[in-house]
């Protein structure tokens, strides 16, 4: 454990990659857009520890974090072609081939984290369809990670209604979070995670959207001062791995890679609440305010919040119905 910790303190202090290839059968290299301090870049070295722990040397894993080889746009493209092995990308990247991915970021649909669990549990009437249809795209999803529920970060004001988004530019992370924007008044645009910091400190967009746990990885208390928590969509993030690739491992080796990831989709699952409790701690010991809309003000969020229901149903198709459907039920 002492030489696991080295490796992981060399590493961050030297911006490389956290691996252990050497003299491997198997080699999986993972593409991962956020740092290694963050709580996905925690919970993708609890994979690899898991793995290496377990495989005796035959299973080396190395991770490429803060978008080194590729951002989260092109994640799933790389995986797919088989580029790299595997990849970390957020649900929403995969919209372009697969609309229905977006029932996530239906504003308000899942309010609770009951259904949350209930929708991202592996097999579930919403995830089970749509892991296989990403594996259409070349990959086949090994887990998900919670990132917790989508805020707005602003400078000198929190958002406090649809009427405070008006003719602002808005950093988004997906087309319908795009479109919620739109309905509420304001001007989307898409701009990746590892970007979102510059995008807020020279005036590219007003206001973000992000999840707090990334305001604490990614210090955004140092460009924006103010939180908004509208919870207005759940954040997933999925961890990928060519098919081809997988399917030609030997069964020991993707049993091992199997349990890894099962238990790195609990940990991070069952602490996301923790998680976010302590990332809203650290903004406001940070300075942040951290605001909190009142029952009237949600009610107006969620009154322009139908156009985007309809857009979701209309471009999804089939699936796309079938998951609504599915989520409406929980």
């Amino acid at each position: 454990m002492k030489a696991f910790s080295w490796a992981l303190g060399a590493a961050l202090a030297l911006g490389v990659s956290v691996g252990s290839a050497g003299a491997a059968d198997t080699t999986l290299r993972i593409s991962l857009q956020l740092p290694l301090t963050s709580h996905l870049g925690q919970n993708v070295l609890l994979f690899k520890e898991e793995v290496e722990k377990n495989a005796n040397g035959e299973i080396a894993v190395e991770i490429y974090d803060s978008a080194q080889l590729y951002k989260d746009k092109e994640v799933p493209a790389a995986v797919g072609s088989g580029s790299i092995e595997m990849g970390v990308a957020s649900l929403t990247r995969y919209v372009g081939d697969i609309p229905a991915v977006d029932i996530f970021y239906q504003p308000f649909l899942f309010d609770t984290e009951e259904k949350v669990r209930a929708a991202v549990a592996p097999g579930s009437p919403v995830r089970g369809p749509l892991d296989e249809a990403i594996k259409e795209t070349g990959s086949t999803v090994l887990w998900w990670q919670a990132y917790g529920g989508a805020i707005m970060l602003s400078k000198g004001a929190p958002v406090k209604t649809p009427d405070d988004l008006k003719g602002k530019k808005v950093r988004v992370f997906g087309k319908t979070l795009g479109d919620f924007v739109t309905a509420a008044g304001g001007a989307p645009t898409l701009i990746s995670g590892s970007e979102q910091y510059l995008a807020y400190q020279r005036g590219t967009v007003d206001v973000g959207m992000t999840g707090v746990s990334g305001v604490k990885s990614r210090k955004l208390w140092e460009v924006m001062d103010t939180i908004t928590v509208t919870n207005n969509a759940d954040i997933e993030f999925i961890v990928v791995v060519n098919t081809d690739f997988w399917n030609g491992l030997p069964e020991e080796h993707k049993a091992i890679i199997q349990a890894a990831a099962l238990k790195a989709e609990s940990d991070v699952r069952d602490r996301m609440s923790e998680i976010e409790a302590q990332a809203y701690e650290a903004a406001k010991e940070n300075g942040m305010t951290v605001y909190t809309p009142t029952e009237e003000e949600m009610t107006a969020w969620k009154a322009v919040s139908q156009p985007v229901y309809d857009t979701f149903v209309e471009k999804a198709g089939p699936l796309g119905q079938k998951v609504m459907e599915a989520a409406s039920a929980l």
